[in-house]
């Protein structure tokens, strides 16, 4: 009896993971390093056991759409008052600082204008999954410096947020006005649409029915995917109309359930996403991009602490906090990965560029993952002192 395609591959990929997983959890690695790492694995480059990656390409991109619905639940206007309150100076101050760095460092290395500018847009943010899941709970909600990490991180989301709408939907295609007057017009046309499509009739139907969960679960992917399908179809992106599908919801006391209900799933496709992008990775390329990626990663890991390190201390934060900030956030992001992949997509970047980022990103997973498990306190520290639930 033959083997279904797609049910082995989804079988080689999750096994595998759960098994790499499970040694990088307890070699207190990044997860997101093993779900790429299983992409090589498997890959074309390696032993070729996945035999359609693109497929499995085309699936993971329904994670990102997932991610951005998710984060568009996220931006109530009240959470993002206290963000620009808290960190709004340091935040872009510092995003900035990254960029400059990050574009020079392309240039330097031999890229072209286009493709240092995306590198260094990629060297902005920092990994929220690696910020958060390295605060122990206790600072994370009660804490200062969980409050600094978090708003932070928010700041750069939204940043990535945008950047990644605008490399998705369009908006760098000047090649005719035709295009730029569409997504002019079709923008605010779709957000006024979600406006009154959830007033009037989703929030109505959600408050009519939500004794039955599973209903609240159907319609919340209804809209996600079906906003993002309509957005496609007016010239902007599944994207962008995944974001505004979430961002029209925020405010509805159903929000909250419906952003816990979907992270399992958003969790899923994005474990096929990462896969994806260490299935595209060419290990052919890798003696091209190691050494730049290894003097990449360490001006990330370099120049982070200290950018962080003196703008909050301009803000009035000490010193000893600045530093564990640095180096809390001194790696690059998944959303780094992300802009990658959108912008290899729209050939915005060439093969050596995109695999430079990428294996910065893991670099930078790595060791930053390893500075903060020995010297501050997270759950998974490297000694009792510095261990915290």
């Amino acid at each position: 009896m033959e083997t279904d395609p797609l049910i082995f591959s989804f079988f080689l990929i999750f096994s595998s993971a759960a098994v790499l997983a499970t040694l990088a959890l307890y070699t207190r690695q990044p997860l997101i390093v093993a779900y790429i790492a299983i992409g090589v694995i498997l890959g074309p480059s390696a032993t070729a056991l996945v035999s359609d990656p693109a497929l499995i390409n085309s699936i993971g991109k329904i994670g990102i759409i997932f991610l951005l619905f998710l984060l568009g639940l996220d931006m109530q206007p009240a959470k993002l008052g206290n963000m620009f309150k808290n960190a709004l100076l340091v935040g872009i101050a510092s995003s900035l600082a990254f960029f400059v760095v990050g574009f020079a460092a392309g240039w330097l290395l031999g890229y072209g204008g286009t493709e240092a500018i995306i590198i260094g847009i990629t060297m902005m943010f920092s990994s929220t999954i690696i910020g958060i899941k390295l605060l122990p709970t206790t600072i994370l909600h009660h804490r200062h410096t969980g409050e600094l990490v978090v708003s932070l991180l928010l700041i750069q989301d939204l940043i990535a947020i945008i950047v990644l709408l605008v490399l998705s939907g369009g908006f760098l295609e000047f090649n005719g006005s035709a295009k730029i007057i569409r997504v002019l017009i079709s923008l605010p046309l779709l957000i006024l649409f979600a406006g009154l499509f959830v007033k009037f009739v989703l929030l109505k139907l959600l408050a009519a029915f939500d004794a039955f969960h599973e209903y609240i679960f159907l319609v919340a992917i209804g809209w996600c995917l079906g906003l993002a399908e309509i957005a496609e179809l007016a010239g902007l992106s599944l994207e962008v109309g995944a974001f505004i599908a979430g961002v029209s919801i925020a405010t509805s006391p159903i929000s909250l359930y419906i952003a816990t209900s979907l992270k399992p799933l958003r969790d899923f496709f994005l474990v096929l996403f990462f896969f994806s992008l260490g299935a595209s990775f060419h290990l052919e390329l890798l003696g091209s991009v190691f050494l730049p990626a290894i003097l990449l990663a360490g001006v990330v890991l370099a120049v982070k602490p200290v950018v962080f390190r003196y703008l909050l201390s301009g803000v009035s934060e000490t010193v000893p906090m600045g530093w564990e900030i640095g180096f809390r956030l001194g790696q690059i992001s998944e959303f780094s990965l992300m802009i990658v992949f959108i912008a290899t997509a729209e050939s915005l970047i060439g093969a050596n560029a995109s695999h430079l980022i990428q294996a910065t990103a893991i670099l930078t997973f790595l060791i930053s993952s390893y500075i903060v498990v020995f010297k501050y306190p997270t759950p998974i520290a490297a000694t009792e002192k510095l261990r915290r639930d």
